[in-house]
């Protein structure tokens, strides 16, 4: 397989739901949320590509100390699509991506690293799951280029999985941090 498993850490959302800059908050342990996300992705992946709005500076900064590669999306207030599409269009190269939210640092390394795993063992569409449920990550082989580059609005990727459903490989996943996002300083809180 050409190329290399990208990382795409989508980290251009509004964040409105959460009251303060979600995306910069102090976990307990000092990090901001979005750098705890892609931390534990860059344990998983080498390359990662961060997709954050022209405005947040001072987020893109801790991204990019965090090892990060900067993608800005101006149309990210269009929704996550825009923001996915701009992060695989500056990675065309790629033999396939690896999708996670900035919002999620809860995710182990090691369930990034399953869905990588799978991609590069030949799957097309693969994801983690947890007691049942599809979680994230997501990922793509470098087939989906397409489809992925020509997403807008709020959709992400979502429809295309759900369209696929049948080539979705599932990696079980022990971690259940696959399904909990950050929406509301509450959701910190949750166990």
């Amino acid at each position: 397989m050409a190329g290399e498993i990208v990382a795409i850490l989508l980290a251009a959302g509004a964040g409105s739901r959460f009251g303060s800059d979600k995306l910069l908050h102090r976990l307990p342990d000092g990090r901001p949320l979005a750098v705890a996300a892609a931390q534990s992705l860059r344990a998983a992946c080498p390359r990662v590509v961060a997709v954050v709005r022209p405005e947040r500076e001072a987020l893109a900064r801790e991204l990019a100390a965090a090892g990060c590669e900067l993608v800005f999306c101006p149309q990210a207030e269009l929704g996550m699509g825009h923001s996915l599409a701009a992060g695989v269009q500056a990675t065309a190269d790629a033999a396939g991506w690896l999708v996670a939210l900035a919002d999620m640092p809860f995710i182990a390394a090691a369930s990034h690293r399953a869905v990588a795993s799978c991609l590069q063992a030949g799957a097309r569409l693969a994801a983690t799951s947890y007691a049942g449920r599809r979680g994230h990550p997501v990922g793509f082989a470098a087939e989906w280029f397409a489809d992925l580059a020509a997403l807008s609005g709020d959709q992400g990727a979502k429809t295309i999985l759900e369209s696929h459903r049948r080539l979705v490989v599932l990696c079980p996943v022990n971690d259940p941090g696959v399904l909990r996002d950050i929406d509301r300083p509450a959701d910190l809180d949750a166990s």
